[in-house]
């Protein structure tokens, strides 16, 4: 474990942003700057999303210890963020940003993108199927799989829904994700958004399977669902399996550590059932430095 994660009594005190994203301008295509101000009412989307370099990157994460980074490459939407961008950052801040690769599991060459992605440095992958139109289940990605699971790679999904007009929601339910943990059980894998809208079936995927995961990133401004996402963990007895994450620059760790200290404010006077101290601090300070131990450990 590295020097600055201190473990007492069997818990972690680490803050660690699981979900963040760099990226600059000429890293994204015109008709994704487009569909991204869909998210903010129509119109363009805030310059602050659609530049986003690291040195924004690393002021927003002063909230917290350590952070996972990562870019977004989709050849249909003209995404691009070089993985060798991500590598530098993190290299150059190797003591606070941990880099995911992300590669196109369409492009012919993406196994070997993949392993150049490892040789720069980078310690994870980003897979996002509603961006880059492929099936879960699709031969092209299973050779992906295989190649994450050689290299030890923890794989974080954007396994939900999008502002993209053309994302297909067909290939974005969470529940698809369970053949791939039945097919590569040693693969770690974590859910972004809690598979947001579909947080029920993301929930009842992590209780079966040991190494799955979910993060918590992009929820707290709608906070009637976000309290019902936390209280339903607590039901089905999964909240050691949810991480902190942001979705960094769409919203940062300040704020989405704010929004869980506050969670039940908006039931305050109610007979409704609480969301437990435990359950945040797990959150904050414990289950991800738990579940990426050795990603940070190297």
């Amino acid at each position: 474990m590295p020097d600055n994660c201190i473990r007492r009594k069997g818990t972690f005190t680490l803050r660690i942003d699981v979900h963040s994203h760099v990226w600059l301008r000429e890293h994204l295509s015109s008709a994704f700057i487009r569909d991204m101000g869909r998210a903010y009412g129509g119109g363009l989307p805030p310059e602050r999303l659609v530049h986003v370099p690291p040195e924004a990157h690393l002021r927003a994460m002063e909230a917290v210890e350590r952070c996972v980074v990562f870019g977004l490459r989709s050849r249909r939407l003209g995404l691009a963020v070089p993985n060798s961008f991500v590598a530098e950052y993190a290299a150059a801040h190797s003591d606070r940003v941990v880099g995911f690769a992300c590669v196109d599991p369409n492009e012919e060459d993406a196994p070997g993108q993949l392993d150049e992605a490892v040789a720069m440095g980078l310690r994870g992958l980003k897979l996002a199927p509603i961006y880059q139109y492929f099936h879960p289940h699709a031969p092209e990605a299973g050779r992906i799989y295989r190649r994450a699971a050689a290299h030890g790679l923890p794989v974080l999904w954007h396994q939900g829904t999008t502002f993209t007009e053309t994302g297909p929601l067909e290939v974005a339910n969470p529940l698809l994700l369970e053949r791939v943990a039945l097919e590569f059980p040693e693969l770690t894998q974590i859910i972004a958004h809690l598979g947001h809208p579909w947080h029920a079936e993301t929930i009842v995927l992590i209780r079966k399977h040991p190494r799955l995961f979910a993060d918590i990133s992009a929820l707290h401004y709608r906070p009637w669902q976000f309290y019902n996402m936390l209280v339903l963990a607590q039901e089905y007895g999964v909240v050691d399996r949810l991480l902190l994450g942001s979705d960094f620059p769409f919203t940062t760790p300040a704020d989405t550590i704010a929004a869980l200290v506050h969670v039940n404010d908006l039931i305050e006077g109610t007979a409704l059932p609480r969301v437990r101290p435990d359950t945040v601090a797990g959150i904050i300070e414990r289950n991800a430095a738990a579940a990426l131990a050795d990603i940070l450990g190297r």
